[in-house]
């Protein structure tokens, strides 16, 4: 497919009962671009206030998860339906049954701390020999020793609950003797309570002395009350994390979507009772679109398909159409490429393929080695089908992977590289073109590599071979990125700039005869007085594009700001033709730069594990060089080396053609990582 796919503007009026139905379906779908102004009354209110409901829910549902540990979904898995009120309850009731346990549990550590640094403080003075009244000062604990009745000692354990304890003492015929401690913080409390109950205070001895063993056994009970309460609700934590989890991410996945309803509802044009939805869709998914929603909604839906010329926005040129491309496996890797620089402009030739194509081409001749062009080959096998985890993030390039390590591969069999090693495929390559040339009868003895790019002697005729081959593939991509641009243009009825412009017909002819000269002279040819008129005539057409354009419309030429900067203008876009097109050809010396770079990094690294091999222990240090070293080629040198081939892709092939960029067709879907 050589143009990205035909959309249609599509105009949904939907029943109010039947939006949350409709817009599920096309959030599952992914298959419309919605566009279109939202309203600004009452359908956006509502919306809004339904949203944020949803999502007091959702932060409630992960405070939840987040305390028992579940992991929830960040987008509605594949099985997902709009939440209703029996899920409501569900999580209602799961909801209620958490934040109790979290309260249990909270109040538990807090009650444990109070414990511990009671304890920790009555024990430091346990041995002290003080006065009692010195003792009631302490940072931490409140003490109280008197009489209490023993009807009211449960009343009053009720009441405190657990601000406090409540420790029998000896006993008397007047009552109960006990000891209250509480906290610094719980000492009001504990006085009010205490006074409510009709506590008597004892006044004890100036010269009494010590804490009451009583005391320290009832916090040290108390405190292991406490924890193994505590470990309690650690086991009820994990049963319900156990039963819950499932439940929890199933309902998450479910408000996550009725989120994303909410949301889109509120930008939605509205009435009362009818929603107006307006988005793109791809021409081919239309019919069953339309079908699908008609049985979904029994026929209570409106459907209306426009072609992009009968929008008024779209000819006036205030919106621009979403572009979806649709490819293969092998070039669907490489339109993260293409629109990381831009999408292409609705009916405009897409760029992909021939991306897909040069890209492979040029990383191979850059990184020719067999061995390393089999590792990228697995790399791009494990990412694309069920490698390590760790690959799974990269299945999107797994394509490119493939593609680059199979070029690399071939090249490696052309120069007789594997894993930097020259001399393992000698023999066969000497054999495979002996054969050849005994077939056709060509004589000489065969040489052990195709191409040989080390700058050896007799070797060097068929380096600058190579150079010349990389330039040729740089004339070959300059040359498709113009004709793309002068059909583009022709297609969008801008002729002057198909014909007069750089990058339009005058600027081809100019390329394409000063590539031929350029090929006429290294073939041992001359320069003849006709080659003047043939670079010439095309440089005055773009000198002269605007005058011309006016005259073959029958328009007398304008020059608006005056003869003199129209002179000026054009002396000015001929040097830029001149040095455009010079950089943008000799810039493809990079490619032949990069493999002898990459030739000569391969001979040091195999030079050097065979310099160890004399050495003790040679033979493993010999292993350690070559893995190492193959892995910073591979590693290094690959990242290099495919930064190089995208730059000579936007530089230039893009520059070309991508003087204006579209919209990219991004869908409204719940899964975001779902492609159509």
């Amino acid at each position: 497919m050589i143009r990205p796919r035909k959309m249609r503007q599509l105009k949904l009026t939907i029943l109010e009962r039947d939006v949350d139905r409709v817009i599920a379906c096309l959030g599952r779908r992914g298959v419309i671009h919605l566009s279109g102004p939202a309203d600004q009354g009452q359908a956006l209110g509502r919306g809004r206030e339904n949203a944020e409901a949803v999502q007091r829910v959702l932060e409630a549902a992960a405070a939840g998860a987040a305390y028992l540990g579940i992991p929830l979904p960040a987008e509605p898995d594949e099985s997902a339906a709009l939440p209703g009120g029996e899920e409501a309850e569900q999580f209602q009731r799961i909801s209620a049954a958490i934040t109790r346990l979290q309260e249990r549990e909270q109040a538990g550590v807090q009650e444990k701390k109070r414990l511990e640094e009671a304890l920790h403080e009555t024990r430091a003075f346990g041995n002290l020999k003080v006065p009692f009244s010195t003792l009631d000062q302490l940072s931490y604990v409140t003490l109280r020793i008197g009489r209490l009745e023993v009807q009211r000692q449960e009343q009053l354990r009720q009441a405190l609950g657990d601000r406090a304890l409540i420790i029998p003492l000896e006993q008397d015929a007047g009552g109960e003797r006990i000891l209250a401690a509480a906290s610094r913080k719980g000492r009001f409390a504990l006085d009010s309570e205490l006074k409510k109950q009709s506590f008597v205070p004892i006044t004890l001895p100036h010269d009494f002395k010590g804490i009451p063993a009583e005391m320290l056994g009832g916090l040290e009970s108390r405190l292991a009350a406490v924890e193994q309460d505590l470990e309690r609700i650690g086991r009820e934590k994990a049963a319900l994390r156990d039963a819950y989890t499932p439940v929890l991410r199933r309902l998450t996945g479910s408000y996550l979507m009725a989120f994303q309803v909410e949301q889109l509802k509120g930008r939605l044009q509205a009435t009362a009772s009818v929603y107006i939805l307006q988005g793109w869709a791809p021409s081919d998914l239309v019919r069953g679109l339309a079908a699908e929603l008609a049985e979904l909604t029994q026929g209570r839906i409106g459907v209306r398909a426009f072609h992009p010329h009968e929008i008024r926005t779209v000819r006036e040129g205030r919106e621009k159409v979403p572009v979806s491309l649709c490819h293969g496996g092998f070039v669907r890797g490489f339109e993260k490429l293409v629109f990381s620089y831009g999408a292409p402009l609705y009916g405009a030739i897409d760029p992909t393929p021939f991306v897909a194509f040069f890209f492979t081409i040029l990383f191979g001749v850059m990184f020719g080695d067999l061995g390393q062009g089999l590792v990228l080959l697995l790399l791009g096998l494990l990412a694309g089908g069920r490698g390590p985890k760790v690959l799974a993030k990269f299945r999107h390039y797994a394509s490119p992977l493939k593609a680059v390590g199979l070029a690399s591969m071939v090249m490696g069999l052309v120069t007789g590289e594997f894993f930097t090693n020259s001399e393992v495929l000698a023999g066969p390559t000497k054999a495979a073109l002996g054969f050849f040339m005994r077939v056709f009868r060509i004589p000489g003895e065969a040489p052990g590599h195709i191409l040989h790019l080390m700058p050896e002697k007799g070797h060097i005729t068929k380096l600058f071979y190579f150079f010349g081959f990389t330039l040729a593939l740089g004339a070959v991509l300059n040359s498709i990125g113009l004709i793309v641009n002068i059909i583009n243009r022709l297609g969008m009825k801008r002729y002057e700039e198909a014909l007069f412009a750089k990058t339009g017909l005058a600027g081809l002819a100019f390329f394409w005869y000063a590539a031929g000269i350029a090929v006429r002279l290294i073939l041992g040819g001359r320069f003849f007085w006709f080659d003047l008129l043939g670079l010439a005539v095309p440089l005055l057409g773009i000198f002269f594009g605007h005058a011309l354009w006016r005259l073959l419309m029958r328009e007398r030429p304008v020059f608006q700001e005056g003869a003199m900067v129209f002179i000026m203008e054009g002396f000015v876009e001929i040097l830029e033709t001149l040095s455009t097109y010079i950089s943008n050809t000799v810039s493809f010396l990079r490619v032949g730069a990069f493999a002898l770079s990459h030739a000569v990094l391969s001979l040091i690294v195999f030079t050097l594990s065979e310099m160890v091999q004399a050495i003790p222990a040679g033979p493993v240090f010999s292993l350690f060089i070559l893995i190492f070293g193959n892995a910073v080629i591979i590693i290094l040198e690959g990242m290099i080396v495919a930064i190089q081939v995208v730059r000579l892709q936007y530089y230039e092939f893009f520059s070309k053609f991508f003087t204006e960029t579209g919209v990219e067709f991004t869908p409204f879907r719940f899964r975001k990582g779902v492609n159509v």
